[in-house]
């Protein structure tokens, strides 16, 4: 089982070089035909494998509330039509949900390196939320490659806009499936957020007891 889990990640190391190393401009976005995520207007031009976390606050009423989410942002795109690919966000999280809790987002390449003995994949970059750069107000996504992928490049970003989303078709578990727009910045017009596994909050809470972190991971088609 272990050598199943860790084999797609074992690929990333002969595979992959920044900042994508496969032509993925043909490649199809994974999602449903007739679902409530419209099919891309534009190429497909980065797909990463994130890996991460969703934070959520516990509000008065008893109930969590998303605060945002942090992720490392893994190049996938040189297993785009292999055998591992359609599984490679559930054997990820197999492996991520079963490392010890010393082990942050940010310190994932260095964990799942020293499971498999491997170099280390390449990392795109990460995402994470943002006030809002339109309104000033409330949380945005973003991607950002301004620090790995694209160092040094100001504009290797994108912050998103939600259009639509669906829920997982595969468990109540995961988080939605999300379809978003560019709002500013230069590195894609959209994104799609699919094959979730994970990072939904518990159902209840207490009011006042500590904001918590749940571990998820999913796949990130950027277009455009």
């Amino acid at each position: 089982m272990l050598f199943k889990l860790l084999l797609p990640f074992a690929l990333f190391a002969s595979s992959l070089a920044a900042p994508t190393s496969c032509d993925i401009s043909s490649a199809v976005v994974d999602v449903p035909s007739g679902g409530a995520l419209p099919p891309p207007t534009h190429k497909v031009s980065f797909v990463a494998l994130g890996v991460g976390t969703q934070n959520y606050t516990c509000s008065d009423a008893g109930t969590y509330t998303s605060v945002g989410a942090f992720a490392e942002l893994f190049d996938i795109s040189c297993l785009y039509r292999t055998q591992c690919f359609s599984n490679i966000t559930s054997d990820a999280f197999e492996v991520w949900n079963a490392a010890p809790p010393s082990v942050t987002a940010s310190r994932v390449p260095q964990f799942l390196d020293s499971l498999r003995q491997f170099h280390n994949p390449t990392v795109l970059g990460e995402h994470y939320f943002v006030v809002n750069p339109v309104t000033g107000s409330g949380l945005s996504p973003k991607w950002d490659f301004t620090s790995r992928a694209f160092a040094g490049n100001a504009d290797a970003f994108v912050v998103g806009s939600k259009i639509s989303s669906m829920a997982s078709p595969t468990s109540p578990s995961n988080i939605d499936w999300l379809y978003l727009t560019k709002a500013v910045g230069s590195l894609a017009d959209e994104v799609y957020r699919t094959d979730t596994q994970g990072g939904q909050p518990p159902a209840s809470c207490a009011p006042g007891s500590n904001p918590i972190t749940v571990k998820y991971t999913s796949m990130y088609w950027l277009t455009g």
